[in-house]
């Protein structure tokens, strides 16, 4: 799957940015991409009872490539429609906090789903119901929420490079080779909580609702939202951001003194964890966004969909590699399944919880010293450009409804 993305979220950036449609050339994408996306969740997490156990991961390995394929078709444009909505430095932060906020619904939905479908008799049946309620919920928010979308009309057609080409070009913007640098290690290292959180709170802490856990972590992200969109007018986001990824670093390596019975401890530093977590879930986005414009005034094209792409693809690849190495290290170290872990085994997830994400946060926090493009650059980058696309409406015409 990740050989394929290589391929297809380039290539999709790439094809985002050369839509011409009088519906718009980001919503066309996400018009398409809502019907197969919810199609292909129901074939996944529903596969036929009759098959047999190859033609099973063959159903599961063709189901998640069109899943990942149509949901790169969905995520880039929608990424890149974000960053077309405003030009303005703090309304971008604000705009990605409240979208983040937003998105802690469907995650707290799908953590209590789980905990159901764990509680249900008949599995099977429970993930069948359940797969086509989120597949026809999905399709129509989508389809509803991008039919009143506006769009600006005066970006489309001035991406002219071809897809490679395009894909190099961001890694020659050096703020933008810096910001895929931390954001690539902080994937890297973040991942690991969602890998490994139930098999600490089974072998390690002997917690009973690791659901709980992922819970405490994704709350305070919802309520230090609206804070940090504030405090990033006065700290810059850079500044805010570097933060964040200190709390992160003290929060995950303070779980590696977490054992059997220290439930309070466990549920302290998800908390806090999840609090330096939140400005790395608003504030790397809106720097993103301020890059953009920064590529626009060195190449004179807007290629969003090509910045969304290589940002969805370095989630994608670092993400993949953490699971390697959480599954190598575990196989290493003796791990069985529904069994007493051995003194190795237990150290090995309490390590790689705790002391792997840390290490990875406070290199980020290093390299994060490095980046240097503020308000103030944005602003005189944002100025020329005006000045550049004085021929054209500012403001953008939205693009009309089917």
């Amino acid at each position: 799957a990740r050989f394929w993305d290589a391929i297809s979220d380039p290539l999709i950036g790439y094809l985002s940015d050369r839509t011409r449609s009088r519906y718009g050339r980001r919503r066309s994408w996400m018009f398409f991409a809502a019907v197969p996306m919810g199609l292909a969740l129901v074939g996944i997490w529903s596969p036929p009872e009759r098959l047999d156990e190859f033609q099973l991961v063959i159903w599961l390995a063709v189901g998640l490539l069109i899943y990942e394929t149509v949901q790169t078709a969905y995520f880039v444009p929608h990424g890149s429609l974000g960053v077309e909505l405003t030009f303005d430095y703090h309304e971008r932060t604000r705009l990605y906090g409240l979208s983040h906020m937003i998105g802690i619904f469907g995650v707290a939905a799908g953590l209590y789903s789980l905990e159901l479908m764990y509680d249900a008799e008949d599995k099977r049946q429970f993930a069948f119901f359940l797969s086509i309620f989120a597949g026809v919920a999905i399709s129509s928010i989508v389809l509803i929420t991008t039919y009143y979308l506006p769009e600006r009309e005066e970006s489309q057609g001035r991406a002219t490079k071809g897809p490679y080409s395009t894909f190099f070009d961001v890694l020659k913007n050096p703020h933008a080779r810096l910001l895929l640098i931390v954001y690539g290690i902080e994937t890297f290292g973040g991942a690991t909580l969602g890998l490994l959180a139930v098999y600490a709170a089974q072998y390690v802490v002997e917690m009973d609702n690791f659901v709980l856990i992922l819970i405490i972590y994704q709350l305070p992200q919802f309520l230090f939202a609206p804070l940090w969109i504030k405090l990033s007018r006065v700290t810059g986001k850079r500044n805010l951001w570097i933060v964040g990824t200190v709390i992160s670093a003290l929060s995950f390596g303070s779980l590696v003194f977490a054992g059997p019975g220290d439930d309070l401890w466990v549920y302290t530093c998800c908390f806090f964890a999840g609090v330096g977590g939140g400005t790395g879930a608003v504030l790397p986005s809106a720097m993103q966004a301020d890059i953009v414009d920064y590529d626009e005034y060195t190449t004179g094209e807007r290629k969003e969909g090509a910045y969304l792409s290589v940002w969805n693809l370095i989630r994608k690849i670092s993400g993949s590699v953490t699971a390697f190495v959480v599954g190598l290290v575990l196989q290493f170290s003796g791990f069985e399944p529904n069994v007493e872990q051995n003194a190795a085994t237990q150290d090995a997830i309490r390590y790689l919880l705790a002391l792997m994400p840390a290490g990875c946060y406070l290199i980020g926090a290093v390299l994060l010293l490095k980046y240097t493009f503020n308000e103030h650059e944005h602003r005189a980058v944002r100025a020329e450009l005006d000045r550049m696309n004085s021929g054209s409406a500012s403001d953008g015409t939205p693009a009309p409804n089917p």
